[in-house]
Formats: structure tokens, C-alpha cells, sequence
């Protein structure tokens, strides 16, 4: 889509796009003036900048297009609201300009034999194979394995930093994951590979969210809780989780992550005669796979 057109010179240029989860390619196409041409500046909405990263080239220092011709990418993790301004190059100079702003298309590989494109994994691989690692304050490294709290309910302390470790991984599975700090600190919401460090030590900064993503498969998920200050306790299941707190910058004080398989997880168990006993089972069955699903526990 084209934002801006025509000779516009007065008027205020600026346009705000409410953009799906994916990515796009925000190209300054052209300018009227040629001599000082105007300026492209492209940031998140206010409150939407953990939504979205900006992947600018590995010469450029800001989000800002400076001349036609060039442009930048825009990675939306979920959907949010993106401002595109033009500004001039000099006071009373020319704001005409033409950007326009596409769709990248991830595309998919060729489904075999009539199989859909995620890997089919046996219900027998094992993922108890899983290490997480938390560099908590006042402790250091602690690794864990599935299911296991850093910190946590019953020892609530500063998380500083995250790892994952999963030597047994299915081939075709990608695991990925970010961390983000209340003051926007470098690295903030960059997304890592497996085995990767997310995060600071011995510099007092603690995760305000941790997000984990999961990609090759429909047959496994993320299961993880996580506990932040002051706040209850979250639980998120699914392919792709987020993990805050309600306001976005209450301090991580403990996590736990696993990762199951989904028909297990999502059979339907047949009616259950009542033990005389007395007592009673919940079964809770999680059914959303792609999109956040947190509850407090």
C-alpha cells in the first residue's frame, strides 16, 4: 500500500497502520525534491513497542529512511500499531514523498506425500530431555530441568536471564526465544536459537517477560508458568507463549517451562465412574495452539 503521495508541503504527513502478526518492508520509493528530500520515521505506537522489532541495515543506527531508495523491515510478533512520518529535511522544506509499505510472505515448503508442512513427531520422543537455565539474583546459574521452578512460589528472587537446552530435539524442530527488560535495554525482545543466553548478569536488571516460540511441528507445545512481583502466577500453553505481568514491568521472580505432546495432552478421556472415596478430578484440556493462552493460576 502507498502512504504518502502528491505535493504535500504543509500538512502534517503521518499515517499509523494497525499491522498483523508477520513482516514487512517499509520502502521509501520517492521523493519530489531531489536536492533535500524529506526524511522517513518509522517507530511502534505508544504502548505497542513489545509487539514489533524494527530490523534496520547493519549500517543504519536508527529507524529513520534518509533519502529514497532505501528502506527497512518491520517484524510484527503480534498485531499491533506502526507510525510512518515524513518530516523535511529543512525548515519549510518539501514533505512530498511516495512510501510504501508490503507484505513479506513466509511461503511454505512443498507438502510430501499428501502430509501437511509441520513434521509429524512420535508420540514416544522423549522431552524430558529439556535444560533451562535462569541466572537468578544473589544465586547465579541454576539449571533446571522441565517442569522444575528457577525461583519461583516458594523462593521468589530476581530472574536476570534465560537459556534453553535441548540436546534430544527433533530434527525439523525450531525452538526460539526472547526476553525483555521494564528499561528497553539492548537485545531487549530479540528472539535467540536454542542453547543461546537471553538476558544480563550481575547488572540488577530483571525480565519484565519472556517469550518463547516454536516452530516444525503440530505435535508439541510449550507448557510454562511464571511468576512476577506481586502479581499471581501465570500459565501459558501452546506453540507460541508469552509470559508478563499485568502491567508489562513487574520484575520476573520465578518461571518453569516444559514442553509436551499435544495428542496426549488433548485426548478425551472417557466418563469416569465416582470413587466411593469421595473427592473429585478436574481435567483441564488447552485447545489453542498458535496464540497466547495465559490464565492466572
Amino acid at each position: 500500500m502507498d502512504l504518502f503521495r502528491g505535493t504535500t508541503n504543509d500538512a502534517e504527513q503521518q499515517k499509523v497502520l494497525s499491522l498483523d502478526r508477520g513482516l514487512f518492508f517499509v520502502n521509501y520509493k520517492s521523493a519530489d525534491d531531489a536536492v533535500s528530500p524529506p526524511h522517513v520515521v518509522v517507530a511502534p505506537a505508544e504502548g505497542h513497542e513489545r509487539r514489533m522489532e524494527i530490523i534496520l541495515h547493519p549500517d543504519a543506527t536508527e529507524p529513520t529512511l534518509w533519502q529514497p531508495n532505501s528502506g527497512l523491515v518491520v517484524r510484527v510478533n503480534t498485531p499491533g500499531t506502526l507510525q510512518v512520518q515524513v518530516q523535511p529535511a529543512r525548515l519549510g522544506g518539501s514533505r512530498a514523498a511516495i512510501v510504501r509499505v508490503e507484505q513479506i510472505q513466509a511461503g511454505h515448503a512443498p507438502a510430501a506425500f499428501g502430509e501437511n508442512n509441520s513434521a509429524r513427531i512420535p508420540t514416544d520422543v522423549a522431552t524430558d530431555g529439556l535444560k533451562v537455565l535462569g541466572h537468578v539474583a544473589g544465586r547465579g546459574d541454576v539449571v533446571v530441568g522441565p517442569n522444575a521452578w528457577i525461583a519461583g512460589p516458594t523462593a521468589p528472587s530476581r530472574v536476570e536471564g534465560v537459556a534453553l537446552e535441548w540436546p534430544d530435539k527433533p530434527a525439523g524442530v525450531d525452538i526460539r526465544y526472547a526476553v525483555q527488560f521494564a528499561n528497553g535495554q539492548s537485545g531487549s525482545g530479540k528472539m535467540v536459537p536454542l542453547g543461546t543466553y537471553a538476558g544480563t548478569r550481575g547488572r540488577a536488571l530483571p525480565l519484565t517477560a519472556v517469550v518463547l516460540e516454536m516452530s516444525g511441528s503440530d505435535d508439541l507445545r510449550f507448557v510454562a508458568e511464571a511468576g512476577f512481583l506481586n502479581a499471581p502466577t501465570l500459565r501459558a500453553v501452546g506453540r507460541r507463549v508469552v509470559l508478563s505481568g499485568p502491567t508489562n514491568r513487574e520484575p520476573l521472580v520465578g518461571i518453569r517451562i516444559g514442553i509436551e505432546h499435544t495428542a496426549t495432552a488433548e485426548q478425551v478421556a472417557a466418563p469416569a465412574i465416582p470413587r466411593k472415596s469421595g473427592g473429585s478430578a478436574r481435567v483441564r484440556v488447552f485447545r489453542s495452539q498458535q496464540r497466547q493462552a495465559s490464565a492466572a493460576r
